[in-house]
C-alpha cells in the first residue's frame, strides 16, 4: 500500500542547466526523481525567474538546486532568497541546499563564498567524510571515501558560525555541512546521473581546454554515485520523519 505524504517539499529553482542537456528537463525534475518523489509530493518556485517566495508553513522541508549564477553577484532574487533560507533555518525548517544552493545557504547563514582557489571542479570526484560525519543523520554509515559529481567554480571559503564541516574533497575543504539539526549544504550533486555530468563535461570543454583539462579524459572518468544519491534521499526521509511522517 502505498503511503501518501501531506507535505510536500518546496524546490527552490536557482538555476537551468547548460543548454545542451535541456532536453533532460530541468534541476527540479532531476531532483525529484533523484530523490524518489511523486510529481505531487514536490512544489516548485523558480526564483530566479522571479516568482515570489511562498509561506514556509505546510511543507516537508526546501531543497535550493543548482545554478549557473554566482552568489557573490548578490542578484535580488539570490538575497531574498537568502534572506528567506536565514528565516527559515533559524525556524527549524529542514533545508538542503545543493551547489548554488550549498553555497547560498552558507551566505545566508553567515559564511563567506567565493572562488574556489584551487579552480574549477569538475566530474566524478572522491569525497572524504570526517570522522564526525558518522553521527550525521545523512552521513552515518556511509564510506569514509565515496564517489560524487562535481562541477563549479565557487565554494565555501569558510562554513556559517557553528556550522559542522562533513566532507571535503581534494579541491575544496567543504563539501557538505550541518548547520543546526536540520540545515544542510553539500557542494556535490547528489541528483546528477553519470549521463548528466557527462554532459556537463562535454558543455564545458572549451573551458576546459582553456585551463590545461582533457575533457575526453575527464568524461571517461565518470562513473555513478549511488552514495551520494543516497545523503539526498535520506534528507527526505529524515524530514518526513520530523514532521512525523
Amino acid at each position: 500500500m502505498n503511503t501518501r505524504h501531506t507535505r510536500p517539499f518546496l524546490i527552490l529553482e536557482t538555476g537551468q542547466p547548460v543548454a545542451s542537456m535541456r532536453r533532460h528537463r530541468g534541476f527540479p525534475h532531476w531532483i525529484r526523481v533523484a530523490a524518489g518523489l511523486d510529481a505531487d509530493e514536490a512544489v516548485v518556485v523558480n526564483v530566479e525567474a522571479g516568482e515570489a517566495l511562498p509561506a514556509r508553513e505546510g511543507f516537508a522541508g526546501t531543497i535550493i538546486t543548482g545554478s549557473a549564477a554566482m552568489v557573490t553577484e548578490r542578484r535580488d532574487w539570490s538575497e531574498r532568497s537568502a534572506h528567506w533560507l536565514r528565516d527559515a533555518a533559524q525556524e527549524g525548517m529542514p533545508l538542503f541546499g545543493i551547489c548554488y544552493g550549498h553555497q547560498l545557504l552558507a551566505h545566508a547563514l553567515g559564511g563567506e563564498v567565493g572562488v574556489n582557489p584551487t579552480g574549477r571542479e569538475m566530474g566524478t570526484i572522491d569525497l572524504q567524510l570526517h570522522p564526525h560525519a558518522d553521527e550525521d543523520p545523512l552521513f552515518k554509515g556511509l564510506p569514509a571515501q565515496f564517489a560524487a559529481q562535481a562541477t563549479h567554480l565557487q565554494t565555501v571559503l569558510r562554513a556559517p558560525l557553528g556550522a559542522t564541516v562533513l566532507a571535503k574533497s581534494s579541491q575544496d575543504d567543504c563539501h557538505a555541512f550541518r548547520w543546526g539539526e536540520r540545515a544542510w549544504g553539500v557542494q556535490f550533486h547528489p541528483e546528477f546521473s553519470a549521463t548528466h555530468m557527462r554532459g556537463y563535461v562535454h558543455a564545458r570543454r572549451d573551458a576546459l581546454h582553456g585551463e590545461g583539462r582533457c575533457a575526453k579524459s575527464l568524461a571517461r572518468a565518470v562513473s555513478a554515485t549511488p552514495h551520494a544519491r543516497r545523503v539526498l534521499r535520506r534528507f527526505v526521509r529524515h524530514a518526513r520523519g520530523l514532521h512525523g511522517h
